[in-house]
């Protein structure tokens, strides 16, 4: 359950206590500027490494002393504060200021001559911190329905290269979230170096066959500008091209090396933000699937420093229930399980495996009340895990888990043998729209959706059943709702 700020029958007026703390969101971008300007006034090299002081000890600290922030927005002021462009403004902001930064900071690699060679490596690092919490606004406006939010989100990951997260994680990771077949779902037993070169990869590998899949819907061949990834990577390509014959060949390296460390800053929070956790499969022969998405397949942190600087990333449960909701309604959920600290701090931890192992492991057998068996765990080490923690007695004697007989219970039908949801499959009427329960998309027979390959005409009979929700990613075809087709 969710908890207001605002008690029950109180005649109170709810207000974002948040509203201007969001600002030191671009405190971020502006660290570059701030570098600069205090190398420039004490001649200090350290100044250059910045960016990895700041998020790897300042911000962790403050995340110790600044304390928690629990409070949920109430239902009744959700739409209003959607609609605040306020918020969105902040979001869009960032971008300009991470934009200067990173150009500036090239211009200094390649012609201010008293830079050393680990001033210049400081530099990049710092500049490639600020593109890894440009991809957090990426996926903030990523996630959203306007399509110019959506082409901002491919502009602020042009910096680091990693233009088809765009795709990826939106059609990908909400779709397979706390599973073995997502790339970016950490495994127990599974260490974040073990987890880097399998989610870049699975990721990549990922967005392009959803991209080619997406496309040869319509008949066509993957190798064109309407394919998301291929025009992501070429606004990379300009931005890195024209830097290099404005400035030359020598930044090449700085241009790497910043783009690294800013998607490996988002690979280290995608380890962190599912580890371990596992949906179950529930329904019997060819129904069964995966149990919906739900609060407790997140790992949450209400610290508020981290949180102001993220845009609520941490609120990572109602994220994934809700991909469309902004940021600043982003509610904290009693069932999450909880991280020890905020995100800052926890990269700390995950890249020192051995603390992370003696800090998550244990968390992770009490969210699953001692059962490791129903966590995801790494192939390999599933053995080693299991002979470390074995299952209660109950398990090994056959008696099923009682949370997972009741979602199973929950999840089937009144006969108990078959997916309710299910039964929407069995028509007996032609359905000439339907839409999506969870973020309200609806797909018209009559228009189609050219954009997912369907043409206009194209029956709901005649979509996959694999088909997702192209805007939340989260409902399946099988979820969707048969409404009246709007007509004007």
């Amino acid at each position: 359950m969710t908890t207001s700020t605002v008690p029950l029958g109180s005649t109170e007026q709810w207000k974002d206590k948040k509203r201007y703390l969001w600002l030191i969101g671009l405190v971020v971008p502006s660290l570059a500027f701030v570098g600069y300007g205090m190398w420039a006034l004490t001649g200090w090299g350290v100044w250059f490494w910045i960016g990895p002081i700041v998020i790897l000890v300042i911000v962790p600290a403050i995340d110790l002393f600044a304390g928690l922030d629990r409070s949920n927005p109430p239902d009744d002021v959700i739409e209003a504060l959607e609609k605040d462009r306020y918020y969105r403004w902040i979001t869009y902001l960032f971008l300009p200021i991470q934009y200067v930064g990173f150009v500036a900071a090239m211009y200094l690699v390649a012609r201010n001559g008293d830079l050393s060679t680990v001033d210049k490596l400081g530099l990049a690092i710092s500049i490639g911190c600020i593109g890894g919490i440009g991809i957090n606004t990426a996926h903030e406006l990523g996630h959203k329905k306007e399509a110019n939010e959506r082409w901002l989100s491919k502009i602020a990951l042009a910096q680091s290269f990693y233009g088809h997260f765009y795709i990826e994680h939106n059609r990908g990771h909400h779709v397979r979230v706390a599973t073995p077949e997502d790339p970016a779902s950490g495994r127990v037993g599974e260490n974040f170096y073990q987890f880097w070169p399998r989610t870049v990869w699975g990721s990549l590998k990922s967005a392009w066959n959803l991209e080619k899949k997406r496309i040869a819907r319509r008949k066509q061949h993957p190798f064109r500008l309407s394919n998301d990834v291929l025009n992501a990577w070429l606004m990379s390509a300009v931005l890195w091209g024209g830097l290099i014959g404005w400035l030359g060949a020598g930044i090449t390296p700085y241009l790497l090396v910043q783009a690294v460390v800013g998607f490996s800053l988002l690979e280290v929070v995608n380890y962190m933000e599912h580890y371990g956790m596992l949906r179950q499969k529930v329904g019997v022969g060819e129904r069964q699937r995966y149990e919906r998405v739900d609060p407790s397949h997140s790992w949450n942190s209400n610290n508020i420093a981290t949180n102001v600087l993220l845009y609520h990333l941490q609120r990572h449960s109602d994220h994934h229930a809700n991909p469309t909701r902004r940021y600043q309604t982003l509610r904290d959920y009693q069932e999450s399980p909880v991280l020890p600290t905020g995100y800052a701090g926890m990269i700390v931890l995950a890249i020192v495996p051995a603390v992370w192992r003696r800090v998550m492991d244990p968390r992770v057998l009490r969210h699953f009340e001692g059962d490791m068996s129903r966590a995801n765990i790494s192939p390999r080490k599933r053995d080693k895990i299991l002979a470390k923690y074995p299952p209660p007695p109950s398990i090994e004697d056959g008696v099923p888990h009682v949370g997972r007989a009741l979602r199973d219970a929950s999840f089937l039908g009144s006969s108990g043998t078959t997916d309710a949801r299910d039964e929407r499959r069995v028509e007996t009427t032609e359905v000439l729209a339907a839409r999506c329960p969870g973020c309200g998309y609806t797909y018209d027979v009559v228009t189609g959706d050219e954009r997912e390959g369907f043409a206009a005409g194209t029956a709901w009979a005649d979509v996959p059943d694999s088909w997702c929700c192209p805007d939340c990613g989260v409902r399946e075809k099988v979820d969707f709702v048969p409404v009246e087709p709007a007509r004007t």
